[in-house]
């Protein structure tokens, strides 16, 4: 695994989004926490899209669908901030990323302004 996806990064590259190519340069060797596939979903069942077989196409590209466990939870704890404007999804995906050393990908400008010690990737400009 060489990076972490947030919701927002791999809704991109669903939805054909700008940035979606930098997302697809990345999806084979990338993971995503279980608590941000869980937003893609609902995300995706939000804009009427069929889930059926979707786990099992993008696992078949490669990306890695990793459990939000008690470690991950406690570390996501520590990243909040008041006034950060971080969901816990968003620190979850950093939790993961802060877990394995890699940089997460994401679509959310507002993390690149915040100083979390995992490097930021903002697939779009």
């Amino acid at each position: 695994m060489n990076v972490v996806m947030d919701a927002s990064a791999l809704l991109a590259w669903l939805q054909a989004e700008p940035g979606a190519e930098l997302v697809a340069a990345e999806l084979a060797s990338a993971a995503i926490s279980s608590l941000n596939w869980s937003e893609v979903l609902q995300k995706s069942l939000a804009h009427g899209v069929e889930i059926s077989g979707l786990r099992e196409d993008i696992e078949a590209l490669g990306l890695i669908i990793l459990p939000f466990d008690a470690d991950d939870a406690q570390q996501a704890a520590h990243l909040w901030s008041p006034g950060s404007g971080l969901s816990l999804a968003d620190r979850a995906c950093l939790a993961l990323g802060l877990r394995h050393g890699v940089p997460v990908l994401t679509a959310d400008r507002m993390w690149a302004q915040v100083s979390l010690g995992v490097e930021v990737q903002v697939i779009r400009g």
